[in-house]
């Protein structure tokens, strides 16, 4: 693979971003560290993790706004099979991603995750505000479980 100077590199990136990861894979895989793009590999590790919390974020989010649905919107009791089948699915994509510290991220935005859902759900549905509690009745580890369904929401598998 050829060598490229740092410029070179920098327009790489811009221009064929798949490209420069395979040359700076390459160049760590070689311990060529020197020639590596540092700017542009702060960026891409900056963005990956970013965008690994916002992903764990919305599969989380989604997880409680399904669990709120099935809890409170009696009126659509019917589709609680199909809100339930849902949350196995978000639960199985969010472990995959989990780490300790996508974890303690989680724990730590829950509260708002959960202020969010409500939204969404109150937007869906119509319900009023105040029949949910003010804080998530959930604690993560009881999101994060395959399974653990409240005892309000009564579904076995």
């Amino acid at each position: 693979m050829q060598i490229l100077n740092t410029t070179s590199l920098k327009n790489l990136y811009k221009s064929d971003y798949l490209a420069w990861y395979e040359m700076t894979l390459e160049q760590i895989k070689n311990n060529r560290l020197n020639d590596i793009d540092l700017d542009s590999l702060n960026e891409v590790l900056e963005n990956l993790v970013r965008d690994t919390k916002r992903r764990g974020e919305s599969y989380l989010r989604q997880i409680i706004i399904h669990l709120l649905l099935i809890q409170y919107w009696e009126a659509e009791s019917i589709n609680r099979r199909h809100w339930a089948a849902e949350i196995v699915n978000f639960r199985s994509e969010l472990e995959t991603d989990m780490t300790t510290n996508l974890r303690k991220h989680l724990n730590a935005e829950k509260e708002n995750n959960y202020r969010k859902a409500i939204k969404y759900v109150i937007a869906k549905t119509g319900l009023k505000k105040n029949i949910f509690p003010d804080q998530c009745p959930y604690t993560l580890e009881q999101l994060i479980d395959d399974d653990w369904f409240s005892d309000t929401i009564n579904i076995q598998f």
